[in-house]
């Protein structure tokens, strides 16, 4: 089964020693131990399922440009990585004993330079994509496919892992061939927050969206949303109907106005007529009631 092993091929001081290993460094020495891996899923692998005269890509990792730089095969099976009891080395692991190791390594052996690296820019461009461009159609649809299936492109960072013999040979073909030169390689994105803009834009032409917490739909006139002039939101002018509260926009038709207009407006006289009659019955009430007071004052005054 093919494997993908990752090494840092720029200078990086752990505990002031240098762990860089690129594919030069690979190359001048011709067979490696594979040392100081201290992930458990990693050292599993190593440790059980790698076998002599597997085949394995060699990736550039934690690098301006990573990606495939050469090929390289298993030369020995998995054995304690004696790296860990060491305390000076930058990787030391006080929990590890000899009698009970915890950490495994394998020897890799260096086959070849890849004539054209593998970028990982260039695997996630293939693994987004829904149509085999044709400047790479050499590697199939099923090529495709496997890409698409990578752990490197799916669960990255686990620096010793497995890959498919279609992924294998895929990866195989572009580092020969080569060619997707004129093809657009999709940016590294960077996370940030939406603007008011880049939310508005997504809506549908309606201006609908749905409601945070109810889940229900609110038009873009309650919600404040408006029309769109050269990027920038213009808020639709309002017009406040006095009936129920309801809130109308200026692309409803005159008639509706209209009658809106003639609703309030006897609605308005009906109170004013109202008011009106209720402040002379209180009028009158208040007159009849001091006439009576006058009248029986003057009753007492004629006893005395």
């Amino acid at each position: 089964m093919p494997w993908l092993m990752k090494a840092e091929p720029d200078t990086r001081l752990e505990k002031g020693v240098d762990v860089k290993f690129s594919i030069d460094d690979f190359e001048e020495i011709g067979i490696s131990k594979w040392d100081g891996v201290r992930n458990h899923e990693a050292k599993k692998i190593m440790k059980e399922k790698m076998k002599i005269g597997d085949k394995v890509l060699f990736y550039h990792s934690n690098c301006k440009v990573p990606g495939v730089y050469g090929l390289a095969t298993v030369h020995k099976e998995g054995y304690p990585d004696y790296t860990a009891w060491d305390s000076k080395h930058p990787y030391f692991d006080a929990k590890s004993k000899q009698d009970s190791p915890t950490w495994y390594m394998v020897d890799v052996e260096f086959k070849a330079r890849v004539k054209h690296p593998v970028t990982l820019a260039l695997l996630k461009t293939l693994a987004s994509t829904s149509n085999l461009p044709q400047c790479i159609e050499y590697i199939k649809e099923s090529g495709l496919t496997a890409i698409k299936e990578m752990a490197l492109v799916n669960r990255g960072r686990l620096s010793v892992q497995p890959v498919t013999q279609d992924a294998y040979d895929a990866i195989l073909l572009l580092g020969e061939n080569g060619g997707w030169e004129d093809l657009t390689i999709v940016p590294k994105k960077t996370a940030k927050r939406k603007s008011r803009d880049e939310v508005d834009a997504v809506l549908p032409d309606d201006c609908s969206k749905t409601h945070k917490q109810t889940g229900r739909a609110e038009s873009g006139s309650k919600a404040g949303i408006g029309l769109r002039d050269n990027g920038k939101t213009i808020k639709k002018p309002k017009i406040q109907a006095a009936t129920n509260g309801n809130t109308r926009s200026e692309n409803e038709s005159e008639s509706d106005l209209s009658d809106m207009s003639s609703i309030t407006g006897t609605k308005q006289k009906d109170a004013n007529s109202h008011s009106n009659s209720t402040v002379d019955g209180n009028l009158n009430k208040r007159i009849r009631t001091d006439e009576a007071a006058l009248s029986g004052l003057r009753r007492s005054t004629r006893r005395r």
